[in-house]
């Protein structure tokens, strides 16, 4: 039965991917393509991010297009924490940046993320959610920095979003397949190379 279910899984994921690289290609009319990084390392980790996928699927003006495979990624920096699971979602949006990163900061209050002013960084959380690009928007805004400074350097994020859109570019960096090939191995005891995200093909997040 376990065959089975992994077979079936595979299959599903694999459609997942092909009807995203279809969506992902096409740009709505009056709308942005945005990706996003999701991931939790605390409680149900993959409930959670489903309900994430749910939840950015609710939101108005707001499509999910495409749902990466998942990854289990070692944390990147902060205190001793428990592995995060990880995914890339590419949604067509007609908000705009700042509107988009509200509604997601409010998506994250809602599984019970809290931003105190003296948090840890890089510390655990039930969800966080990344804007990582917004169509070719490339601004210095301190509130919401496009693309993401630092998506370049991680693999969390570079191998999923490969995997549901291999033609991918990161604005101002380059192909996503290149950055991720240039990734180093991590030393010992360090965290962020591509040796530290792992596939989880048992995983599947579904579309909402």
């Amino acid at each position: 039965m376990t065959g089975v279910r992994q077979h079936r899984a595979g299959q599903q994921r694999a459609g997942q991917q092909r009807a995203g690289r279809q969506q992902a290609g096409r740009q709505q009319a009056g709308r942005h393509r945005a990706v996003l990084s999701v991931g939790s390392n605390l409680g149900d980790r993959l409930g959670t991010l489903q309900g994430c996928v749910q939840a950015i699927g609710g939101l108005a003006d707001t499509d999910v297009l495409a749902i990466s495979p998942v990854y289990e990624t070692a944390p990147v920096g902060g205190p001793a924490q428990p592995d995060y699971l990880n995914a890339v979602l590419i949604v067509a949006t007609a908000r705009g940046p700042r509107s988009l990163l509200a509604a997601t900061q409010r998506i994250e209050a809602d599984f019970g993320r809290v931003r105190p002013a003296d948090a840890v960084r890089f510390g655990p959380r039930t969800l966080d959610i990344d804007i990582i690009s917004y169509d070719e928007e490339i601004s210095d805004d301190p509130v919401l920095t496009l693309p993401h400074p630092r998506a370049h350097q991680r693999a969390f994020v570079l191998a999923p979003w490969h995997d549901v859109d291999p033609a991918a570019t990161l604005p101002s960096r380059g192909p996503v397949a290149a950055l991720l090939a240039a990734l180093p191995a991590p030393a010992a005891g360090a965290a962020g190379g591509r040796d530290d995200v792992r596939s989880r093909p048992d995983l599947v997040l579904d579309a909402p």
